[in-house]
């Protein structure tokens, strides 16, 4: 009998992980939102309309299944990450939520729960990789470079947001942390901005944005990390305008009596003219490097991936969706049970589960490219 896996959260991404899961497991897809559902029903794919916010009706409903997958916006990540643990279910989330996850490490611990986060394309697989090599190496410098853009430049946002759009404003307002020899350093988001070349796409801008996560806590003896965010080049000028102006605020202003909220008005504005069209077509970019010691030589290992749509699929959804299931697999075949919250970066620390997720990526035709050069 196969096993039984709810997908929470039928956006562009949870779309995706609850097909890719379909092969394998008796999947039902859940949203708030029963138009966000009705793609799917067409694919024979059982679906649920459930609001998370809704404590005991989630679960009430949790109780019939075995795995569960979240992939919910980020600021109801943490409450349902939590209301899986009550639940005593096995989870892996992508809903990138702002809290700590740790907070939540005891009372997984005491269900017996195993719970991943932060597993998508970044945060996850770049955890996933360096998780990987840090077994195998000194880990001295980590760098990584990660981007979801359209495949068209179109005046005057050249961007469209292929996963919460209200989790991309986050990324513009969230202060940037990164570790630079050996200390946090705290800086704003979209700051230090600089111009980088790719093979196949071309010069991109770089900027600090806030992707370390769990990575500044589960490795802190490696003395410089860090992660930037890549838009095409002019895109940080106009973001910076935006929050400079104030409305990316969620401190309530009043107009003409009404008290409202500057980033709601912005969003109502904004996400449909970053909503891609039908048709269009996007790619994610990713460069990861990192440079150490390994069988006592100095060695700076990079990973490329340059994904675009695919057969209709978005790529970010592929990227992220794909990363995910591969380790709800894991999960499921118990080739990881580790009570408690665990980042990414645990799934990587075993070969084989690192080789797994490699493989199940490539048959899907996300495909990293891995250069190992020797220093010294």
């Amino acid at each position: 009998m196969k096993k039984k896996v709810i997908v929470l959260g039928a956006g562009l991404v949870g779309k995706v992980m609850a097909e890719d899961l379909s092969e394998a497991f008796d999947v039902t897809s859940a949203d708030a939102n029963e138009e966000a559902l009705q793609s799917l029903k067409q694919k024979q794919i059982k679906t649920l309309q459930l609001d998370v916010n809704d404590s005991s009706k989630l679960q009430t409903v949790l109780a019939d299944f075995d795995l569960v997958v979240g992939a919910v916006p980020g600021f109801l990540g943490f409450k349902t990450v939590q209301q899986v643990i009550a639940a005593g279910k096995n989870m892996v989330d992508i809903s990138f939520f702002p809290e700590d996850p740790f907070l939540l490490d005891d009372n997984a611990k005491k269900k017996g729960v195993t719970i991943v986060t932060d597993c998508g394309v970044a945060p996850g697989m770049g955890n996933i990789i360096l998780g990987y090599h840090n077994e195998k190496m000194e880990v001295k410098k980590y760098v990584c470079l990660v981007g979801g853009l359209p495949q068209v430049r179109q005046w005057p946002y050249e961007y469209k947001a292929v996963f919460s759009p209200i989790d991309v404003i986050e990324e513009y307002v969230r202060p940037a942390r990164y570790i630079q020899n050996g200390k946090m350093v705290v800086r704003e988001a979209l700051s230090d901005p600089e111009l980088i070349f790719f093979d196949k796409v071309g010069t991109l801008e770089a900027w600090n944005s806030d992707g370390l996560r769990s990575l500044m806590k589960t490795m802190p003896q490696i003395p410089d990390m860090i992660e930037k965010t890549l838009r095409y080049p002019g895109c940080i000028e106009y973001l910076r305008v935006l929050r400079e102006t104030g409305l990316f605020s969620h401190d309530e202003i009043e107009v003409k009596g009404v008290k409202v909220k500057p980033v709601d008005v912005l969003a109502k504005l904004l996400f449909p003219k970053w909503q891609l069209k039908p048709g269009e077509e996007e790619f994610t970019i990713m460069r990861i490097d990192i440079d150490g010691v390994q069988h006592n030589k100095e060695v700076s290992i990079r990973y490329s991936l340059l994904d675009k749509t695919n057969k209709g699929v978005l790529s970010m959804a592929r990227t992220t969706g794909y990363t995910c299931t591969a380790a709800l697999h894991l999960l499921a075949n118990d080739k990881f049970i580790n009570p408690g919250i665990n980042p990414p970066e645990y799934l990587g620390k075993d070969e084989s589960n690192f080789n797994f997720i490699m493989q199940y990526l490539k048959d899907r035709e996300v495909i990293y490219q891995v250069e190992i050069k020797s220093i010294s």
